[in-house]
């Protein structure tokens, strides 16, 4: 008899009175013979028809297997193979049907080299992909015979688990960095910064709906090496990956770097430059610690009357820069932005920031955003945002938003949960510009999934600590978010518009308020109202009388808009996107 090793993680979970010990222990040998397989479980989107990762199925007795980034999971348990065995479905943002005893999951016949197929129904308004790092990515795919689609599914790098991504297109492929950075050999890993490059999609990298296929920058004995070593104690994170421009045009690969003792101690504070010979980042200029007018979490590149400026925040814009290396080094020449000011020099560290009345727009609680991005999109025409959320209703750092203003510096105010991890941290998300599919119609995020800081301390067997891929479709109705009215003044009149409908009139300039938000005219809801200007144009859409949203009547109809919940909301000049 041929012996395997084990397939799959058996978890044991021990109650005793409010304490819950939970015991991994391996699952037996598998009972598979010569060419025979183990049985492939494959769990698929009902919607999509796509597999499902990270779905987690569990059988009477407590035994736990995840689904890989193909939605599949390689059953090979002596004892249960060849039996009919229940399999309780959960996963985050995904659900089972419920049967005639709300139980949600399913009996299969199991048999060796079978397969079988579960439908599962998507929460979640973001489709969940693949997992992007760590170990055992395709595993069970791999174990049932399947191709995958990465050239290294199994391991790469080394790495097992990795915190927190910056990505950025420069040089004709993408580098991708993450902080600190799990091995297989040891418990302590790499804390100076790892990375990879890939192929651009469209230039030789797959489909980003795909997978991501990583090149690692390795040592000698193959794991994932130091990117960005400073020389003295502490870890070494980085932060604000940017390209700016040398004084001949050629373009520079740009960093902030932060060598401390842990989360909340300093030693050491500065900018890094990218070395493009030996693919690391080589110390530039050291800052005073307290300075804080530096390029931080994912800048994005925008310009102002024909200038190209970086623009950062967490996730909104609170400073700005010249896309100049010399600009980049001086922080001087830093602007922070203040809603009674606007764009204005400053001293360091930067004056507290109002923040942004965001509110959920289901419910119109508020929400308190975390570090994210903001990015132009062509197909919205108007810039999204991507974040987290400190508190939120399932877990901290669990949920992630989308919002969009007209704007760069806003109005940010009406948000929608698109992803929700249930007792587990999710946390600095960000939006891969470079990725957008159908003109910025399908865009791609990830994000880190982790028990740190989560309510869960019972990790997932290798997604814990790692980056997973979602997409989200703009065009989906749940995304019909309300955008700002504005209000002018045209021929002894008031007008009101929404920012396209401002500019179509040349109206922009004299916009002096915002009075209220609506859904645009090209994004009605269910039984919403269209509300018509002179000439009988849609101008935008408004709720029945009777719907639970609060708000005030809109003159001359019998419906309903979002209010505005600040009573002061700052307005600014229209930042063109990055061309």
């Amino acid at each position: 008899m041929k012996i395997h090793w084990p397939v799959s993680d058996t978890v044991r979970v021990i109650a005793r009175g409010s304490c819950l010990a939970v015991l991994a222990v391996a699952g037996a040998a598998s009972v598979a013979t010569g060419q025979e397989k183990p049985f492939r479980i494959e769990v698929v989107d009902r919607a999509t028809g796509r597999g499902v990762p990270l779905v987690e199925l569990e059988t009477t007795g407590g035994l736990r297997y995840v689904t890989d980034s193909a939605g599949v999971v390689a059953f090979d348990e002596a004892g249960l193979l060849g039996r009919k065995v229940w399999f309780t479905v959960r996963g985050h943002g995904y659900e089972h049907r419920k049967d005639g005893f709300g139980f949600r999951g399913v009996s299969l016949e199991t048999r060796p080299s079978g397969t079988a197929k579960i439908i599962v129904d998507r929460l979640n308004v973001a489709e969940r992909l693949y997992r992007v790092t760590g170990q055992g990515i395709y595993r069970d795919t791999v174990l049932t015979g399947g191709k995958p689609p990465l050239r290294k599914p199994l391991l790469n790098g080394g790495v097992v688990g990795q915190d927190t991504v910056l990505a950025v297109p420069f040089g004709g492929r993408v580098l991708w960095f993450w902080g600190d950075t799990h091995r297989v050999r040891y418990p302590l890993g790499l804390f100076e910064t790892s990375g990879a490059w890939s192929k651009l999609p469209g230039q030789g990298g797959p489909d980003p709906a795909v997978g991501v296929d990583l090149h690692y920058f390795t040592g000698r004995d193959g794991f994932s090496r130091a990117m960005c070593p400073i020389e003295g104690p502490g870890v070494v994170w980085i932060g604000g990956v940017c390209v700016a421009t040398e004084k001949d045009g050629s373009p520079a690969l740009v960093c902030h770097y932060s060598r401390r003792k842990g989360l909340t101690e300093p030693l050491e504070n500065g900018l890094a430059r990218w070395n493009a010979k030996r693919d690391v980042f080589k110390k530039w200029r050291e800052l005073p610690l307290n300075e804080t007018r530096h390029v931080t979490h994912h800048p994005t590149s925008v310009r102002i009357d024909g200038v190209r400026w970086l623009v950062a925040g967490d996730p909104f814009p609170r400073l700005r820069v010249r896309a100049t290396l010399a600009d980049v080094g001086s922080p001087d020449r830093y602007e922070a932005w203040t809603p009674d000011r606007g764009w204005h020099p400053t001293s360091s560290p930067l004056p507290r920031q109002r923040e942004y009345e965001l509110r959920d727009v289901d419910t119109g609680r508020k929400v308190r955003a975390r570090p994210g991005s903001v990015r132009w999109n062509p197909h919205r025409r108007r810039w999204i945002a991507i974040f987290g959320e400190v508190f939120g209703k399932t877990s901290m750092l669990g949920e992630t938003w989308y919002a969009e203003a007209d704007t760069i510096t806003g109005p940010w105010v009406w948000a929608k949960k698109i992803v929700t991890h249930d007792g587990y941290s999710f946390y600095n998300v960000t939006h891969h510009a470079f990725m957008d599919a159908e003109g910025g119609r399908r865009i791609f995020f990830e994000g880190t999934y982790t028990t740190l800081f989560a309510k869960t301390k019972v990790r997932t067997p290798r997604y814990d600590y790692n980056q997973i891929m979602y997409a989200l479709d703009l065009d989906d109705p749940r995304l019909h978010l309300p955008v700002a009215v504005y209000r002018w003044q045209a021929a002894g009149a008031e007008r009101f518009g929404t920012r396209e409908a401002a500019e179509a009139a040349g109206a922009w300039p004299k916009v002096d308020v915002i009075a209220f938000f609506a859904r645009p005219p090209d994004r009605p809801g269910a039984g919403s109202i269209p509300v018509r200007g002179d000439g009988g144009t849609v101008r935008f859409h408004a709720l029945p009388r009777d719907s639970k949203t609060p708000g005030p009547t809109v003159e001359r109809h019998e419906g309903r808009v979002w209010p505005n919940p600040l009573q002061e909301l700052p307005l600014s000049p229209a930042m063109l996107p990055d061309q």
